[in-house]
């Protein structure tokens, strides 16, 4: 049985955390590239679900409003 995906919150929280990681360089070279794999696969998945958000509330906001 698969994982559920992480929500965009939970996928934010864990791309930061990559980056304190990254940031401190204390990690040999094996880790800082699996951690930085890691890191664009997470903001890829959140770009994604940014531009989905944010066609829905396009298509929300450029609705005609229904007749009296």
């Amino acid at each position: 049985m698969t994982e559920p995906e992480p929500s965009y919150e939970e996928s934010i929280e864990r791309l930061r955390a990559v980056v304190d990681l990254l940031e401190d360089g204390n990690l040999g070279l094996e880790e800082s590239l699996r951690l930085f794999e890691e890191g664009m696969n997470l903001s890829r998945r959140c770009e994604e679900r940014l531009r989905v958000v944010e066609e829905q509330v396009r298509v929300l906001t450029e609705r005609p409003e229904p007749p009296a």
